[in-house]
């Protein structure tokens, strides 16, 4: 569950599937993660980008190894403090995983919260405060994956479909008459556009990071891994992040994965 919660933080579910099955398979235990070079589980992520939170998931197999037995913990603060697992991801393992009577506030999550529950837009912790709120007893986990589901099929961003809406009779935004602006407009949770990824650098580094995934990349042959065979210092740059970032090594002239 762990794993699966990392690989969805910035990354489609139909993307996630296929990739964690042949994570799993790969590494079935945080044992054997925790075990293997950091470059394998880099090379291991394929297809999910943002890379970096591959090293953080390594990291977090070698915590749970060390500190828990090589169990991923049931309490709150311990997966708090594994590298790369903050506030939504352990509370989702503890909902998914545990099925413990906890609310979940991400994108979907959110816009029932913002709209349905409070008809207004809600700060972090009074989102959360709702959500744990909402949650039947015993149901953390039927609930967890219902407020998902209504998130994502029927209060949508763009022209939610209230007509569909099981809960409408009790929604607030739809008991004040669906009043502008939106709710969730500025509501914790909801997560705002991302920058262009064509021609950023984010680009250039999930295109090195793909050719290190298959060799060692020397370092004239940089530039056109980035896919900037004509900017060589901006390629250099974006090379001497991924070091700074552990993603990769650099030896004499050469780079490679961890």
């Amino acid at each position: 569950m762990l794993v699966s919660e990392v690989m969805l933080q910035q990354t489609q579910a139909p993307r996630v599937a296929p990739a964690f099955e042949r994570f799993a398979a790969r590494f079935p235990t945080a044992a054997a993660c925790a075990a293997a070079p950091a470059g394998e589980v880099v090379r291991a992520w394929a297809g999910l980008g943002y890379n970096r939170r591959a090293l953080a998931l390594h990291a977090a197999a070698a915590a749970v190894v060390e500190r828990h037995g090589g169990a991923v913990p049931g309490d709150l603060d311990a997966l708090l403090a594994l590298p790369g697992v903050g506030p939504y991801t352990a509370r989702a393992v503890l909902v998914f995983a545990f099925a413990r009577d906890l609310g979940l506030v991400d994108t979907n999550a959110g816009r029932f919260l913002a709209r349905a529950a409070a008809g207004r837009p809600l700060a972090r912790r009074e989102a959360q405060d709702v959500a744990d709120g909402l949650v039947p007893p015993g149901e953390g986990w039927a609930w967890g994956q219902a407020v998902f589901d209504l998130g994502a099929l029927v209060c949508v961003r763009r022209a939610p479909r209230c007509g569909d809406c099981p809960v409408r009779a009790h929604c607030a935004w739809a008991a004040a008459g669906y009043p502008e602006p939106d709710p969730v407009a500025g509501s914790a949770g909801i997560s705002g556009g991302q920058s262009r990824f064509a021609g950023s650098d984010r680009q250039g580094r999930g295109r090195l990071v793909a050719a290190l995934r298959a060799g060692p990349v020397p370092v004239e042959a940089v530039a056109g891994a980035c896919g900037w065979p004509d900017d060589p210092d901006r390629a250099e740059r974006v090379a001497a992040a991924l070091v700074a970032d552990g993603l990769a090594v650099r030896t004499g002239e050469t780079l490679t994965l961890p």
